[in-house]
This record gives structure tokens, sequence and C-alpha cells, in this order.
């Protein structure tokens, strides 16, 4: 089942708007809605966690959806393309809140308008991944196909990290919030060209074709599937690590790093990471492959960003006179969080294969909305921690930016236990997380390369002999 250069790039580009519209969110909304317009800290945490707690039950049941849906243009592509276009208009209308609401009315305001996102982005996210498994076979074809897909996820994200504050001062001036409107207008626009790119030029390919089951039976055939639930675990741990730090660098560079001009180093910084991002998806992942198993390559990730993390709290205590600096923690960083994305990808496509053996069902679009939930649940997590965080050590304006807060150092007016509280938990708590998820991908994880090719092997015999189905 090769795919066409046509058909890879269409694919790709698809990641690229869908990583564009996810970063936007998952990266700022707290920082509109707290900072910008005022809302506390704490409720939106309590906001971004009850959304994704929601979608705890939204996610497997969209993916029942998807598995029954039979049309003309196939089960994935419709969802794809109806999640889009009102995930792009919920998206807008997030980051466009009303200048006379205030209050409870802002506070409903951003509940309603999140909840929405989450529920509209499931409904593409999940068809976007499930399409992996259903047209590519367990082996190089897959992991090329999922290295550029979370390669291209990866240029989308690089692209939100190092334009949105430039943008945004360049829309809205003074007016950040006026900017961020404009801004998450262009990016609606872009991510709906680009998905419609993807559903006309990628056909779906044939797939085993099972009957669809209950939700009961999925949420059973999940707990059911050990090793779906091993990688979900170690992606909450993992992702809740990297968010929270994504979430709270902004408020470090402004806050703590301080200079009238914060935002152009905190867009320096985000530049060079998302930079080195991309590179350790499409360069560095392939060379460590021609060297390493996908597993060894997990462990040499988790221990690079452990090392950065470290190398990072010592420089903010020590030394924090460049920005420059910076890139030395961040290099570990970033590099080991763009080869983690592609490999949690392919360890969760594996596991379709394992659970179709062990269960006689192949469910991509049940265990691929896992990805979907356990990513937004994560997200949630980390955005609570960081609102806590903010909560604590009182590290918040909540006020509109105006013409004194350009020319305004916010770092000279932060207290120093305010700062130390910050660099601690955008720092100790991420190695701890990435430690926990060490000890417990160790222990839980089984399908190595050798272990694929033997239930692929064990699949094809089953396929050829269908006395055996009834195993």
């Amino acid at each position: 089942m090769r795919l066409s250069g046509k058909e890879k790039f269409s694919y790709g580009l698809g990641a690229v708007g869908k990583d564009m519209v996810y970063m936007l969110s998952a990266s700022y909304v707290l920082y509109y809605f707290q900072d910008l317009l005022g809302v506390k800290a704490w409720i939106m945490g309590v906001i971004l966690l009850v959304a994704r707690v929601f979608d705890a039950f939204n996610d497997p049941i969209m993916g029942v959806i998807v598995a029954k849906t039979r049309t003309k243009w196939g089960k994935f592509r419709p969802w794809l393309l109806i999640g889009t276009i009102t995930n792009a208009v919920v998206l807008y209308l997030m980051f466009a809140a009303p200048p006379k609401l205030d209050g409870a009315g802002l506070v409903a305001y951003a509940a309603i308008t999140y909840i929405l996102w989450g529920v509209t982005y499931t409904m593409m996210d999940i068809p976007y991944w499930s399409m992996i498994p259903a047209f590519t076979d367990a082996g190089k074809e897959r992991e090329n196909l999922t290295t550029l897909a979370r390669s291209c996820a990866g240029v989308g994200s690089a692209i939100i990290t190092i334009v949105t504050m430039i943008a945004v001062h360049a829309l809205g001036g003074a007016n950040e919030r006026v900017g961020f409107q404009y801004f998450a207008a262009i990016i609606a626009v872009l991510f709906v060209v680009f998905i419609a790119v993807t559903c006309i030029n990628v056909k779906e390919k044939s797939t085993v074709n099972v009957e669809s089951a209950s939700v009961g039976q999925m949420f059973k055939a999940l707990i059911q599937n050990d090793q779906a639930m091993t990688v979900v675990v170690t992606i909450v741990l993992i992702n809740c690590s990297i968010y929270l730090t994504s979430n709270l660098v902004i408020y470090f560079f402004k806050y703590d790093f301080g200079g009238t001009g914060w935002y152009n180093s905190y867009t320096l910084f985000n530049t060079f990471g998302g930079g080195i991002q991309i590179l350790s998806m499409m360069l560095f992942f392939p060379l460590l492959r021609k060297f390493f198993s996908n597993i060894r390559i997990f462990y040499i990730c988790l221990s690079s960003a452990i090392i950065g993390y470290a190398v990072l709290l010592c420089l903010a205590f020590v030394n924090m006179s460049s920005v420059f600096l910076l890139f030395i923690p961040g290099f570990f960083i970033f590099a080991a969080n763009g080869v983690l994305q592609v490999l949690t990808t392919i360890y969760l496509a594996n596991t379709v294969e394992y659970g179709e053996l062990k269960n006689n069902r192949r469910d991509e679009s049940v265990i691929f909305s896992m990805q979907t939930f356990v990513v937004k649940l994560a997200s949630g997590v980390a955005a609570l921690l960081a609102s806590l965080c903010l909560t604590v050590f009182k590290l918040s304006e909540g006020t509109d930016v105006t013409e004194a807060d350009k020319i305004r150092d916010f770092a000279a007016t932060v207290a120093a236990s305010s700062k130390v509280g910050l660099r601690m938990t955008m720092t100790i708590l991420p190695i701890i997380g990435l430690f926990v998820g060490i000890f417990w991908f160790r222990k839980k994880y089984l399908l190595t390369d050798e272990k694929m090719d033997e239930i692929n092997g064990a699949l094809k015999a089953r396929q050829g002999n269908p006395v055996d189905s009834h195993d």
C-alpha cells in the first residue's frame, strides 16, 4: 500500500494546520484569558481541566462514531472536514471575546468556547491519526509516514511558537487582545485550507472491515489492551511535563527574564526551539534509528530532556544575562520533545495490531481517540498546575495592555520569591514527571521491533487460515 508523493505532502500539510491550531490553544488560551482579560488564574485552570475530563467521555465516543461511519468518501474524511470547519470557527470565537464581557459572563464565555473547541478538535483529530494504521502496514512504511506527519505537526507547532507574539503585536499594536483576535482568524482560515487539501488528495485505502462495537465494548477493548494503556499513561506523563513548561515560559520571559522588549527574547528562544524540534523529527530521529532501536532512542530522549531541565534550573539561578545561554538547555529539551512525539505515535499505532491479535478487533479510531484524549488531558493538567503556580506566586497582571505597559519592565515589579517559585515549578516538576515516565514505560512496554514482527506474522497467518480467527 504505497503512498504517492502527492498523498504524503497532502497528509503532512494537514498536520501543519492541525497543530498550528492546537498549539495556539494549548500555549496561549491561559495567557489570553488570564493575563489579558483578567480571569483569575485558578478559575482558568479549573476550566481547562474540567474540559479535559469531559473529553474523557467524548473522545472514545467519537472513535465509535468514526468506526461506524460508512459513506462514499470513506469513514475518516467526512469527519475530518466537518471537525476542521467547526473547530476553526470556535477557535476564532475563543480569541475574540466581546470587550463588554466581564466577571461571570467572561468566565462563562471562556468555559463554553474552550469546551466546544475541545469537542470539535476531537472530531477532526481522531480520524486524522486513525488513517495511519488504516492505510499503512506496521514497519518502515508506517514509521516513515508517522515521522513525516509528526515532523509536519512540529512545523505547525513551531510556526505558532515563533510568530505568535510578533504577529499579535504587529496586528494589534499595544492592544494584545485585538492582536490575538486577528491572528486567530488568520490561523483558522489556513487550517481549513490545509485540511481541505488533505481530504481532496488522500484517498482512504482498504483496511480490515469489522463489525462496529458499542461504547461499552470499546472501553472494555481499551482496558484489555494493556499496551495501549501503557502508551497512554506514558504520553500523559511526558506531555504534562513538557506542557507545564510551555504554559509558563511566556511568564518566565515576561516576569523573570524581563526587559522592556521581553517578547523579542521570548520569540528568539521559541524560534531556536522550534527549529531544533523540527530538525529532531526530520534528521535526528532517522539518524538515531540507523543505530538504535525505538525503545533505546526513547530512553535517550527522556534522559536528554531531564538533563535540559536540570541545566535550565542551574542557569536560572546563576546567569540569565543573555537569552543565548538558554539555548543550551533548550536544545536538549526541544530535541527530545520532537523525537518523543514521533515515537509515542509509532508506539500507539503498534498497539492496533497488538489489540487485533489479542482481542480479535482492529480498532484504529478508538486507539487513536486515546491519543487525542491524553494529549488534551495532559494540557489540562499542565494548565491547572501552571495556573496554581501563577496564583500562589502572584505572577499575574490580569489587565489589558496599555501604552504605559509598553515601556514597562514587568520583571522589575515581581518579588524574588515569586521568580524562584516560577523557576522551580517549570523545571523540577517536569523532571519528576519524566523520571516516573521512564520507570513506568520500562516496566510495562513489551512491543519491541522483534515482538511486532512476531505479531504481524501471526496476523497474516490468521488471515490465511479463517479457523485461527476464532482461537
